[in-house]
């Protein structure tokens, strides 16, 4: 099992390039399904969940072909299984992404109830409600989602859907399922993410009606067909502020190209209000940090706030920041897991169920410590970024679902990393 060697104390410089956004990726080669034309996406990153998506549509029929410069094309025109199995999907939630674009083209899916990381529970019950809305019959059996249209139905109808929350894999399956639906189709209380508004936008380079995608009322309008389309991945967010939060910890100065200042205002004002400076630029983001940086409170909420996948990578930085914060995670009711090892690493951070109050300590040292979920790894490369000695992260599994070589994009950047195989 592969592991992180990181030996800290170095500040960054230079240029990173930010991928595409695995987020964004997901649901869209999930949206090539819906036609039978072939689809091109650009900018899509090489991690271990796409290569898992890719299995997927393979094992379902589709013709999938991948280049090494980020370029996957998908032709579902000879789609031959609508099932996605658990043995395919038990280690990626995104499975269920594959539930609309099924059941809109072919009518019937049969979807394994997803896995992915143990952050607390993502109920699919919203996805089933929804599909239900629109015509669709769905049972749970054997720990698989099985829908199919009635008899002498031919497609999903247009309907009104709001749900209990705000989902995003929720508002990406309902996109999907009413770009063919008939009639129109209401969605209330959609999320808002970048990534949703990117798959709004190359649907409707597929020939879908989509309007309001951004806000959180989306309509779409059910066309019959849709097209092939070449669209380019949005770039990740997630990545670019996990990079903001090291080079702030470390000290230096990076841009970051393709990262977007926009899709990241929340931490950006955090990063500031620390003592940060970061600046939109051509084709990227600058960021400077040369002194120890003031601790700052959030609350992790849904976009445009501070979002739960930046949680632990900011803790890391409050921990060897000046002064005290609180940090209230609103998303996930586990999403905490990443404090124990922290304090090995000689954090001072005490939890209280969805609360944890961090007093910022001058330096950490290095210890080896153990991934428990992918943002969690990301926030223990940064704390062993700035400790004082060697520190092994273990189970570095969970990091390469959700970063394309992040140590090598490190190490171009002065950091003392490598993998030990």
């Amino acid at each position: 099992m592969d592991k992180l060697l990181i030996r800290g104390g170095r500040q960054l410089h230079g240029e990173v390039r930010i991928s595409g956004a695995k987020n964004a990726a997901l649901p869209e080669l999930c949206a090539a399904l819906l036609t039978a034309e072939p689809v091109t996406l650009q900018n899509v990153p090489r991690l271990q969940d796409v290569t898992t998506m890719l299995t997927l549509l393979r094992n379902m029929g589709v013709d999938v072909e991948r280049d090494d410069h980020g370029n996957v094309r998908i032709d579902a025109g000879k789609l031959s299984s609508p099932e996605a199995p658990y043995e395919l999907v038990k280690t990626m939630r995104a499975s269920v992404l594959a539930l609309g674009p099924l059941l809109a083209r072919f009518g019937e899916a049969t979807v394994s109830l997803p896995g992915g990381c143990a952050i607390g529970s993502r109920p699919v019950d919203q996805h089933i409600k929804g599909m239900q809305a629109m015509g669709a019959d769905i049972v749970v059996e054997h720990g698989y989602m099985i829908a199919k249209l009635p008899k002498g139905q031919e497609r999903l109808k247009g309907a009104s859907i709001r749900t209990d929350m705000v989902t995003v894999t929720g508002t990406e399956n309902f996109l999907m399922a009413a770009a063919l639906a008939e009639g129109d189709t209401v969605l209330e209380n959609a999320a808002q993410e970048p990534e949703i508004t990117d798959l709004a936008e190359m649907l409707i380079k597929m020939g879908a009606r989509i309007e309001g995608h951004g806000t959180s009322r989306i309509v779409i309008h059910g066309v019959e067909k849709l097209h092939g389309c070449t669209h380019q991945v949005v770039a990740d967010r997630i990545e670019a502020g996990t990079f903001l939060c090291a080079v702030a910890a470390t000290g230096g100065e990076v841009v970051l190209r393709h990262g977007r200042a926009d899709h990241l205002e929340a931490v950006i004002d955090k990063l500031r209000d620390a003592g940060a400076s970061v600046a939109a630029v051509d084709d990227g983001i600058r960021i400077q940090s040369h002194n120890r940086l003031t601790a700052q409170s959030f609350r992790t909420t849904e976009y445009p706030g501070f979002p739960t996948d930046m949680q632990a990578q900011f803790m890391a930085l409050n921990a060897i920041a000046e002064g005290p914060s609180k940090i209230t995670e609103t998303i996930f009711e586990n999403r905490f897991m990443h404090v124990n090892e922290l304090v090995r690493l000689g954090a001072k951070i005490q939890v209280d169920g969805r609360f944890a109050v961090v007093e910022g300590v001058e330096k950490l040292s290095g210890a080896v410590v153990m991934a428990t979920d992918l943002r969690a790894s990301a926030s223990l490369v940064i704390a062993g970024l700035v400790a004082d000695g060697e520190t092994i992260v273990d189970r570095i599994y969970h990091l390469d679902r959700g970063y394309d070589q992040m140590e090598a994009k490190l190490r171009a950047i002065g950091a003392d990393i490598e993998r030990v195989r």
